[in-house]
C-alpha cells in the first residue's frame, strides 16, 4: 500500500486510532497510538517524535529526540483492541539529519537486502522460521535481595503442580512425548487454531500447526517463506497474536529458551535460500541436491557460527537450551535429514524451489531484524570466499565419542562466550554498512552490562541447594 492506500484501508475498517510500533534494540515491540484523524499523508514523510533515550539500546539523554516513519506497505488492523486500530510498523529517523538510525534494528535489515542486491549474488534472501513456544498456565517469579523464585504449571504437565481441574482427569504429556499427541493429551488443538485464524485474517500464511516435544504445552506454528524484512515484521507479529490468544484463552505464552529443566527448550529453526530473477539459486547437483552456491553459503555460516550466536541466541537462558541431547546442536556441522546437526538440509521434496539450509542453532529470544540479516551476511561472506563447508556428518553426532568429535567446533557455552566471539569475528557484518561498528559495540556492550553482569551477582535457589551448608 501507498500512504494514500493506507488511509483508506483505515478509513473502510472504521479505524479510530492509528498504533505506530517499532523494534527496540534487544528485539521487543514497542508503540505509540494517536487518534486516526491526525493520519494524513505528510505523516509518511514527516513522521511522528519519541523519545529516543527511553528506549533500550537507543540515545543517551542529550540526543533523545528521534522520528517514527510509518511504512504504509505494513498497515493492518489489530485483531486484538476493543477499538479498531490500524497498525504500522516504522522506521526511525534521525530529527535533525532525517537520516536512518543506525541502531534501528529494521533499518539494518533493510539495508542488507540491498547489499545482497549490490552483491550481484542475488536479489532475495527467503527466511522461514519454526518459533516455538510455550503456553502455561500459571506463572509466577520473584528476584530480589532477600529471596528468588519461578513456579510454572501447565493441566499437560506431567509434574502438574496439583492445580484443581476438578476433577483432575490425567491425560498428561510425558518429558519428552510432546510430538504430536492427539487429544485430550493435547489440551490445546483449538488455541492453536485460534492462533492460525488470526494469523491468516492478518494475510500471514500458516504451512502448519502441532504440538512440540516437551511436556507443558510446548507448540510450534510455522509460517510460509518470506522475503528477510517481511518475515521479520510477521514474527513480530506472530509474537503478538501468540501472546494475546493465549490471554484470552487464561493462558500465559512465552518465547523464552528453556523454561523447563529436563525437557525440551524452544529453538528458532531458521530456513534459508537465496534467489535471483525469481529463480532459487540453493539447487543443483552437489551434496543433498544443492549448488556449490548453497554449500559456500552453509561454510560461511558454520565459520561465523560461534559469533552469530551472540545474535541468534542472545540471552544467558539461550545456553541452558544449547545443551547435548535436547534437539539443540551444539556441534558445528551440516547434513542432511539429521536434526542433531547445526545446518540440516531437508529432504522432504526435491523442486528445486525447496531447496534450502535451515540453521538449527537459533531461538525466539532474538532480535528477527538483527539475527536473520546476520546469519545471511555469514552465508554471503561464505559465497564470496567459497568458505568449503567441509565434509558433511551424518551420524547421530550425540552418539559420537570424544575422538570423533574431537575437530567438530561448538557454539559458545554462555552469553559471554558468544559476546567474546562476536567481538572477535564481525568484519563481515560491516559489509555495505549493513552492521556498523557502533550497532555491534551497543550490542555486546549491553548484553555484558544489563543480562551478564547483572546474572553474574545473583546468588540462586540451586546455589543454595549446593552450598548453604558447605
Amino acid at each position: 500500500m501507498k500512504p494514500k492506500d493506507a488511509i483508506e484501508f483505515g478509513k473502510k475498517n472504521g479505524a479510530v486510532m492509528m498504533d505506530f510500533r517499532f523494534i527496540d534494540f534487544p528485539g521487543k515491540w514497542q508503540h505509540t497510538s494517536f487518534p486516526f484523524h491526525r493520519l494524513e499523508e505528510e505523516i509518511f514523510e514527516e513522521g511522528f517524535g519519541f523519545d529516543g533515550s527511553s528506549i533500550r539500546g537507543f540515545q543517551p539523554i542529550n540526543q533523545s529526540d528521534m522520528l517514527l516513519i510509518p511504512d504504509p506497505a505494513s498497515a493492518r488492523m489489530d485483531p486484538f483492541t476493543k477499538h479498531p486500530t490500524l497498525v504500522f510498523v516504522c522506521n526511525i529517523v534521525d530529527s535533525l539529519t532525517r537520516q536512518p538510525y543506525s541502531r534501528d534494528p529494521r533499518h539494518i535489515a533493510q539495508k542488507c537486502e540491498n547489499y545482497l542486491k549490490q552483491t550481484g549474488i542475488g536479489d532475495t534472501a527467503y527466511i522461514g522460521p519454526e518459533a516455538e513456544f510455550f503456553l502455561f498456565d500459571d506463572v509466577r517469579y520473584e528476584e530480589g535481595p532477600s529471596g528468588s523464585f519461578f513456579k510454572i504449571d501447565s493441566v499437560e504437565a506431567d509434574w502438574n503442580t496439583g492445580k484443581d481441574e476438578r476433577p483432575n482427569l490425567g491425560n498428561k504429556i510425558r518429558h519428552k512425548e510432546g510430538y504430536f499427541p492427539t487429544p485430550p493429551m493435547d489440551t490445546l488443538m483449538d488455541v492453536r487454531t485460534e492462533i492460525c485464524l488470526a494469523m491468516e485474517a492478518l494475510g500471514i500464511e500458516v504451512e502448519v500447526s502441532h504440538h512440540e516435544v516437551a511436556t507443558a504445552g510446548q507448540n510450534e506454528i510455522d509460517m510460509r517463506f518470506d522475503s528477510l524484512t517481511l518475515m521479520a515484521d510477521k514474527l513480530m507479529w506472530f509474537k503478538h497474536i501468540v501472546r494475546n490468544v493465549a490471554r484470552a484463552n487464561n493462558k500465559v505464552a512465552t518465547f523464552m529458551p528453556k523454561p523447563i529443566l529436563g525437557d525440551n527448550g524452544n529453538g528458532m529453526h531458521v530456513h534459508q535460500s537465496i534467489w535471483k530473477d525469481e529463480k532459487p539459486l540453493f539447487a543443483g547437483d552437489g551434496y543433498a541436491g544443492m549448488s556449490e552456491l548453497a554449500l559456500h553459503y552453509i561454510g560461511g555460516v558454520l565459520k561465523h557460527a560461534r559469533a552469530l550466536t551472540a545474535l541468534t541466541n542472545p540471552t544467558t537462558n539461550s545456553y541452558k537450551r544449547l545443551v547435548p541431547g535436547f534437539e539443540a546442536p551444539v556441534n558445528l556441522a551440516y547434513s542432511s535429514r539429521n536434526r542433531s546437526a547445526a545446518c540440516r538440509i531437508s529432504t522432504y521434496s526435491q523442486s528445486p524451489k525447496s531447496k534450502r539450509t535451515e540453521m538449527r542453532f537459533p531461538d525466539p529470544s532474538c532480535n528477527p531484524y538483527l539475527a536473520f540479516p546476520a546469519m545471511v551476511m555469514a552465508g554471503l561472506d561464505g559465497i564470496q570466499n567459497k568458505i568449503d563447508p567441509g565434509d558433511p556428518l551424518d551420524k547421530d553426532i550425540y552418539s559420537l565419542t570424544p575422538e570423533e568429535l574431537k575437530d567438530v567446533p561448538t557454539v559458545p557455552g554462555t552469553l559471554e562466550g558468544a559476546l567474546d566471539a562476536l567481538e572477535a569475528d564481525h568484519e563481515f557484518l560491516l559489509k555495505g554498512d549493513v552492521f556498523t561498528k557502533d550497532a555491534i559495540q551497543m550490542w555486546i556492550d549491553y548484553k555484558r552490562d544489563a543480562e551478564v553482569g547483572e546474572q553474574r551477582l545473583r546468588p540462586t535457589p540451586f546455589e543454595f541447594q549446593l552450598y548453604f551448608d558447605i
